[in-house]
C-alpha cells in the first residue's frame, strides 16, 4: 500500500453540499492520518477544498466515521463544526444505515442469516477474535446479509450493519467460513494484486443533520477490478 495510491480526484466526491462531503474512497486510501505516515483522504481533500474554492487559511473538514484502509466504499466528512457534532451523534445512535457489498467464495451458506457474535479486539495484532457466546471484554456485534449474485468462482453479499464494531463484516463472515476474497488477516486464501480486500462501502441512507432531507448515495464499485466489475453488471 504505497504513496501511489494515496490522491484525491473530484470524480471520488459521490455527494457535496455546505455541510457535507461525501466521497468513494479507493482501495488502500487512509480515511486519516496513521502510524504509517502516508497522506490521508482527510488532508488530501483539505488541500483539494483549498485549491477548488481558493480558500485562504484553513479548510474544516471533520472525519465522522472510519472504514479500513483495504476497504474501498462510502466516508462521510462534516464541512461545518455543526454538521460533524450532529453527524457523530447520529452515528452513536445507529441512525445512519451502512450497507455493504462483499465477495466471498463460492461456499454454500445460507441465502440470508442474521448473524450474532461478540468481538474483542487485539490492539497488537489488530485483529478481531470471535466468540458465538458473551465473553469478557468482547462486544455483541449483529449482521445481516443477504446472497444477491453468484459469479464464477465467488458469491455477492450485500451486508446491513446493526452495530459497528472493528473489522466486524470481515471478521463475521470468516467466522462463518466465508472470509472476504483478499483478506488474508481472517482467512482468505491469496491477496488481491492491489493489496485491497473485496469489501466495499456501497450504500449511506441518513437525514441530512442541517436540512433535514434524506440523504441517499451509492458509490460505484472499483472497476479496475474485474471482479467487481461483474458484481455491477445486470
Amino acid at each position: 500500500m504505497g504513496n501511489a495510491k494515496q490522491q484525491f480526484e473530484a470524480s471520488q466526491i459521490v455527494f457535496e453540499d455546505n455541510h457535507l462531503l461525501i466521497v468513494n474512497k479507493g482501495t488502500g486510501q487512509l480515511v486519516q492520518g496513521d502510524k504509517t505516515g502516508d497522506h490521508s483522504l482527510l488532508d488530501l481533500i483539505k488541500d483539494f477544498i483549498k485549491k477548488r474554492d481558493a480558500k485562504p487559511g484553513n479548510v474544516f473538514l471533520g472525519l465522522v466515521h472510519r472504514i479500513d484502509r483495504p476497504t474501498s466504499g462510502l466516508v462521510i466528512y462534516a464541512k461545518t463544526s455543526k454538521a460533524l457534532t450532529r453527524l457523530t451523534q447520529m452515528v452513536k445512535n445507529r441512525e445512519i444505515k451502512k450497507t455493504y457489498w462483499a465477495v466471498v467464495p463460492k461456499v454454500e451458506i445460507p441465502e440470508k442469516q442474521r448473524l450474532i457474535h461478540y468481538l474483542q479486539k487485539n490492539e497488537k495484532t489488530n485483529k478481531a477474535t470471535v466468540f458465538i457466546k458473551p465473553t469478557d471484554n468482547a462486544k455483541e456485534s449483529i449482521l445481516n446479509y443477504q446472497l444477491i449474485k453468484t459469479l464464477d468462482n465467488f458469491q455477492l453479499l450485500e451486508v446491513d450493519l446493526e452495530t459497528g464494531r472493528h473489522h466486524q463484516i470481515r471478521a463475521q463472515l470468516s467466522k462463518i467460513g466465508v472470509p472476504i476474497k483478499g483478506d488474508l488477516k481472517y482467512g482468505a486464501a491469496r491477496s488481491n494484486p492491489d493489496g485491497g480486500i473485496h469489501l466495499h462501502a456501497r450504500h449511506l441512507e441518513f437525514e441530512h443533520p442541517v436540512t433535514h432531507h434524506n440523504i441517499r448515495v451509492t458509490a460505484p464499485v472499483p472497476l479496475h477490478d474485474a471482479v467487481w466489475k461483474a458484481c455491477e453488471e445486470e
